[in-house]
């Protein structure tokens, strides 16, 4: 019986140091994550903000504010 639960717990124990030997990879996963993010937002950013665009979009909001209802 003792052998049993020994063993066990060994096998308990593998289980959770192999669990933490993937806590940073998830970490680095999560950090490109968000640097690819950041990345699209200020390539959106600057895409809205530009000249033609801008113009567009006032345009569109200011023709839904005109219309009749």
């Amino acid at each position: 019986m003792y052998q049993v639960v020994r063993a066990r717990l060994r096998a308990l124990t593998a289980r959770v140091r192999g669990a933490r030997r993937d806590a940073g990879m998830v970490t680095s996963e999560y950090a490109m994550g968000i640097v690819a993010a950041v990345a699209f937002a200020v390539v959106l950013y600057r895409v809205v903000n530009s000249g033609p665009v801008s113009t567009a979009l006032r345009n569109i909001v200011q023709q839904a504010l005109d219309g009749r209802m």
